[in-house]
Order: structure tokens, then sequence, then C-alpha cells
């Protein structure tokens, strides 16, 4: 395909790195190119008219991922003229106009506080047959006013705060997103409702440090009536949250996710070491003691939690008895799963200049017996829910291998993934008789089933589900509709035909 003929539409691309805020920062990006005249360029389509990388910058290899994307892009560029490429996300507002000196075929830079001005930067480069790099100090807009694309018919992203106050060594985002910004009570709510009304059954109230939701309003109990306020929404099925910092948690928002029903008892909340030299030199404010007692109180007060985390190994002078620490740590807390990462060297980050710096092949060492160890912990837990009966929301994408072994796949309510059977086809889907619910079952539906087997990062259900309930959201995948909420913007540049003017009103109105 060539770029776009005059006075055809527009197509655009999203190629999104990172985190769940980068995810849900895609999803404006594509409503923000959608109101201004654009559509999605179709899955096959390699050369789209507007190609968007929505970037990282919290791994090592984040620049060189991006500058290679970039480099295989040139070629192609070159062969469609009128193609654009733009670049935001954090790694932008890291490099800023360093992007256009290193790969000049760019077309615009924007970075995290201006999503909202891509259509105006695109327009605008075109006009002017020249880079623009637009990179804000803090935010414009808060993001969740701009309209959004979304892509998922039963589950959504909430921003409820961007940015971060804290100070650890070992990361850059403070300095890309800012400091933390809170959003009013009331229009999270607002959206959390329209996401409702358009079927979704679960949202993810995001925060960079979640669980300090208020603080700019000067309410710390301010995240915790925050979620049971999205207990009293009639329809919303699941709430989630990610991530909160142990600093920050108190037993009230514990107390919120025990008594409100549509909270899920499942808790991502990262430890990043298991020793307290480590933690007070990454200027982490906590101790693994008070980490553990967060734990401790949150099974008192759900037995069923699913507790999930993050873990750096080899941070600058973490020495062997750093790292046992940090193992014993991982044994008493009995994750359901860790996110495990090799400290990745940041430049503007203080850790970075830290002595102590260690060899990879130590770093590695650690890496994997640490893998070992948490693998032996989540596959134990997870054999305990063998024959258990679990609720799960049908997902997109969550299995690989489904189309090859004839099942379907989605998360329970305390996150795990579920790959489940869905038996022959039947006349009536709407409950588990046998034989009924091949190919009538839809993501966005919700199915009970009968775990049969653990691994240690997945349950199979290779029995007949027990029950499923068609959902408003399968009946929105099954139409191909996805939700989208809109926002307020002015004067942006649309492409393509203008929309037709609404009819005249009669009476007043129409004067």
């Amino acid at each position: 395909m060539t770029t776009a003929a005059a006075g055809s539409p527009r197509t655009y691309q999203v190629r999104t790195y990172g985190c769940q805020m980068n995810v849900h920062d895609s999803e404006r990006i594509s409503g923000l190119l959608e109101q201004a005249g654009y559509v999605r360029a179709a899955e096959a389509d390699d050369t789209p008219d507007v190609v968007v990388f929505n970037t990282c910058a919290v791994r090592e290899n984040a620049d060189n991922r991006l500058y290679g994307n970039l480099g295989h892009l040139r070629p192609v560029k070159n062969r469609h003229p009128g193609m654009q490429i733009a670049v935001g996300g954090c790694l932008a507002q890291k490099d800023r106009g360093d992007i256009v000196r290193k790969a000049p075929w760019v077309d615009v830079v924007f970075g995290t506080h201006n999503i909202g001005s891509l259509p105006v930067l695109l327009e605008r480069a075109r006009h002017n047959a020249a880079a623009e790099v637009e990179i804000l100090e803090s935010l414009d807009v808060f993001p969740s006013t701009l309209p959004t694309r979304r892509e998922s018919t039963y589950a959504g992203w909430v921003s409820i705060s961007v940015g971060c106050n804290n100070t650890c060594t070992f990361c850059i985002v403070p300095s890309l997103r800012g400091k933390e910004k809170d959003r009013r009570p009331g229009d999270i709510l607002n959206e959390v409702r329209a996401l409702v009304d358009e079927g979704v059954l679960e949202v993810t109230l995001l925060g960079q440090n979640v669980n300090s939701y208020g603080v700019e309003f000067g309410d710390r109990y301010a995240f915790g009536k925050l979620l049971r306020a999205c207990g009293d929404i009639d329809g919303l099925e699941r709430v989630r949250f990610t991530s909160p910092h142990p600093k920050d948690f108190t037993d009230d928002v514990i107390a919120a996710m025990a008594e409100t029903p549509n909270v899920c008892h499942s808790l991502h909340m990262p430890l990043q070491s298991g020793s307290d030299d480590v933690l007070r030199a990454m200027r982490r404010s906590y101790r693994s003691e008070r980490y553990l007692g967060i734990i401790e109180k949150v099974r008192a007060a759900m037995p069923d939690a699913a507790i999930t985390t993050d873990i750096i190994v080899g941070f600058p002078g973490e020495t062997d008895a750093d790292f046992e620490r940090t193992l014993d740590v991982v044994r008493e807390a009995r994750f359901s799963s860790a996110f495990t990462f090799q400290y990745s060297k940041r430049p503007g980050t203080p850790a970075a200049t830290m002595d102590g710096q260690l060899p990879k092949q130590v770093v590695q060492e650690r890496y994997e017996r640490l893998i070992a160890c948490v693998e032996e912990i989540t596959w134990a837990e997870n054999r305990k829910l063998v024959g258990e009966t679990v609720e799960v929301l049908v997902a997109i994408g969550e299995g690989r291998k489904d189309e090859r072994t004839g099942r379907m796949s989605g998360r329970a309510r305390d996150g795990r993934l579920v790959h489940f059977a869905t038996g022959a086809a039947g006349a009536n889907g709407q409950h588990g008789d046998a034989g009924s619910l091949a190919g009538r079952i839809r993501p966005g539906d919700i199915v009970h089933t009968t775990v049969t087997y653990a691994a240690p990062h997945h349950l199979n259900a290779d029995g007949e589900p027990l029950s499923h309930r068609r959902t408003r959201a399968g009946d929105a995948a099954e139409a191909g509709r996805s939700p989208r909420t809109p926002g307020v913007l002015l004067g942006l540049p649309t492409i393509g035909a203008p929309a037709a003017a609404p009819a005249p009103a009669s009476g007043c109105a129409a004067q």
C-alpha cells in the first residue's frame, strides 16, 4: 500500500513499549488521531501514513530498540513519500532533539506532558516539511481529558494520577513524568461510569504510585475512599489497581479491598530487594519487615489474595548476603508471580554513578537463582488451586496456544491466567450443559470452571465449564466494537473530508 491518495483518510499505527501507563497513553494517541480524521491501518499494512512509537526509558536497551526500529523504517519511508514517523513517551522526553539528530527522517518528537499536541505537530511537520520537536517540562492538560480509543471491550485503564514524588535512585520515571498530579475523584468515577455504560466489566486504576493518590489535595485516605466509591457503580464487576508503594500502604486500603465486593483480591506491590541495605541505597523508604507486615495484614483480611511483585537483581553494591536476604523474603512472601529484572544502568539516575557496579556474570547467576526460587513457589501456590472453581473473564491474546489446543484464556478474579476448555459445540450457550459452549463463548464473557492442572505461570481447566454468562462486553467484542471515551479538544486540525453539518433545528435553535 502507498500513502493515502488525495481525499482519502490517512492511516496510522501506534507501536507501544513499556508499562501499563504507556499502553493507556497509546489508547489516547489512537483516540486523538481518530478524532483528527486518521483511521487505524490494517494489521497487514506495513506502510501506514503515520507510525507513532510510544517509548519506554526504563531499560538499558530501550534506546537500541527504538533506533533499530527507526532504522528499519528509513527505507520504507524513502519508498513512500508523505509517510510520517513520530516518537513520543519517556525516551522522547529524555532524548528530545537528539532523536532527530540521530534519525533525521523522524518527523515529530513529543514528550510525556503534551500527548494532546500530536495531531497539530504532525500537520505542522507536513506543512513545513521539517521536523517538529516539542517537549514540555510539566503537564499541559491531564491526559484523561483526551479522547481515547480503548483496545478492550471488557477491561479499561483509568488514570487516577500521573507523575511520582519518590526519588528511587534506579528510576528515571520521575524526571520524565514529573511530580504527582492527582485527578479529582468525581472525574475518575465519571470515566469509570462511562466505561461501564459501554459494557466494560473491569477497570484498573493507574498511577506511578497509585496509593499515594490524594497527596496533592491533602487526603491520605483518598485512595481507600476511591476503591469504596467504585464499589457503588452498578455493572462494574472487577476493580484492580497498579502499582502501589509499600511506604504509602495504609490499613484503610486493606479494609476497602476486603470489604468492597468488586475490588479483586489481587495486589501487585513492588519489593525491589529483600535487603534493607540495598533498599536504603535504592532510596526505598521501607524495609523488609514493613513489607512483609503489609502482606501479613492483607492475607489476614483476604486469605485468598494473590500477591505479585517486582524484584531487581544486581543493584550496585549488592552482596551475596544481600541477595540471600532477597531469596528469604521471596520464600516468606509466597508470591503468586514476580516480574524479575537485572539491574539496568540508566544515565541521569544516581545509581548509574554508584560504586560497586556488578559484573554481568554475577548478576546473571543471581538472576537465574531468583527465577528458580520464584517458580518453585508460584508452582506450589498454583497447585493448591487444582480442584477449585474459578471465575474467568475471557480475554483476547492471553493464550498463545489457544488455537492449537482448542482452549480459550482469561484471568481469574485474583489475576491468575487460566486456559480453559470450551467443550463441543451445542445449541445453548447460556449455561454449562455438556457439549453446549464451543463457539458460544466470546471475549468479555464470564465462565466458571474447575482447575485441573497447575504450572508456575498459569492454570488449566480442561473439563466442561460449569457455567457461561454472556455479557454486553462479549456482545461488543462479537460486533467488533471498542469503547471510546471522548475528550474536549478545541482547534485540532483534521485530516480528510470534513464531517457533514448537522441538520438545522427548528425554532430558536435554528436562528
